[in-house]
């Protein structure tokens, strides 16, 4: 399954396409995601939020749904079901696509490296997840949801450095794909000469 996804995506990742993940990614980063922070500023009461934590346990995410109070708590969940199931789509839309298209170019044919276009996919996936089991603790709080709690640390760790990763690697193949692109063209000029 995750071949068949890798290959699709290098086949639907023409530089148009990346081109365009490229616009919304920065459009979104420009234009939404300040105000959102903004919002979540406001009912976050300087404890922070788990979605911007590289990781907490199940206490950190007890103490910041008891700091969040009861309309802080509605509006962290009504982001997560809003806000929070878009900004995934966009950044990996984004990531996959430049990825996919860098990597096309860097590495032609078979090369098994190639297969990190789907790393995306997985950090999206754990937002998801770190998204369900946080909004779950605190819709439930002050109940207690161990097992959930316990995961969704984990889960947004796993997320960051997925994504984290992403960029990382899409930087990667850049310089790569840059410096197989310098040798190429002096290669072409040495043997005009």
């Amino acid at each position: 399954m995750w071949n068949k996804t890798s290959d699709w995506l290098f086949k639907v990742s023409s530089g148009w396409l990346a081109l365009v993940g490229v616009l919304i990614f920065l459009l979104f980063t420009a234009l939404v995601l300040p105000a959102q922070s903004s919002s979540d500023d406001a009912f976050n009461a300087d404890v922070g939020s788990p979605d911007l934590s590289f990781y907490y346990s199940a206490d950190d995410l007890y103490q910041m749904a008891e700091a969040y109070g009861e309309a802080g708590r509605t509006e962290y969940i009504r982001v997560r079901f809003t806000f929070d199931l878009l900004w995934p789509l966009v950044y990996t839309f984004f990531l996959t696509t430049s990825i996919s298209w860098v990597y096309g170019r860097a590495f032609p044919g078979e090369h098994k490296v190639r297969r990190v276009n789907i790393i995306p996919l997985l950090g999206m996936l754990f937002d998801y997840l770190e998204n369900i089991t946080t909004s779950t603790v605190i819709w439930r709080y002050p109940s207690q949801t161990p097992v959930l709690a316990s995961l969704a640390g984990v889960f947004t760790m796993i997320k960051w450095v997925l994504v984290g990763g992403s960029f990382l690697i899409l930087l990667v193949g850049i310089v790569i794909g840059i410096g197989k692109w310098l040798k190429n063209r002096k290669s072409s000029r040495q043997s005009v000469q």
